[in-house]
């Protein structure tokens, strides 16, 4: 018998709960869908969840079918597969492929410094129609600048 306020069980409180978690934010509205599916298996205990876990992992691992277990084990050691002229061939078709991805990833390289450079002069372009601009309306304020003959720039009088 648990004793806990809100049990894992489809009740008017867990949906609410369940509900408002998917409104305020996802992840724990689907905390709460997972506490009222798998609540009672876990027992509300770290050990028994461990337990419960691992069981889960062992039939997987169990239950995976040979091919999948094989692949995992041949793509990070190259087990040999009983015949010599495929392993050779293997081989080889994987060498071509490591070298066709190697020229690739510079042809990505390469296009991304393109588009940097193009970037740049694009941005260099702008910016210079922007100070050209910039630098023709403060000549135009310059020049309808009323001059009074005092330079004092309208600051107060200069008597010393």
């Amino acid at each position: 018998m648990t004793t806990a306020i809100i049990k894992p069980q489809w009740s008017p409180l867990t949906i609410a709960l369940m509900v408002m978690g998917f409104i305020i934010f996802w992840p724990l509205g689907l905390a709460v869908l997972g506490y009222i599916l798998w609540g009672e298996k876990f027992g509300g205990s770290p050990e028994k969840a461990q337990a419960y876990w691992n069981k889960g992992k062992a039939w997987c691992s169990s239950n995976a079918p040979r091919h999948h277990r094989n692949h995992w084990n041949r793509s990070s050691g190259m087990s040999s597969s009983g015949n010599a002229a495929f392993d050779d061939y293997r081989a080889e078709q994987l060498k071509r492929l490591d070298e066709e991805r190697a020229r690739l990833d510079a042809e990505i390289d390469a296009f991304h410094e393109y588009m940097a450079n193009l970037n740049k002069a694009k941005d260099r372009e702008e910016f210079d129609r922007f100070m050209n601009e910039r630098r023709g309306s403060r000549q135009g304020y310059d020049q309808n600048k009323p001059d009074n003959g005092d330079n004092n720039n309208g600051w107060g009088s200069n008597n010393a």
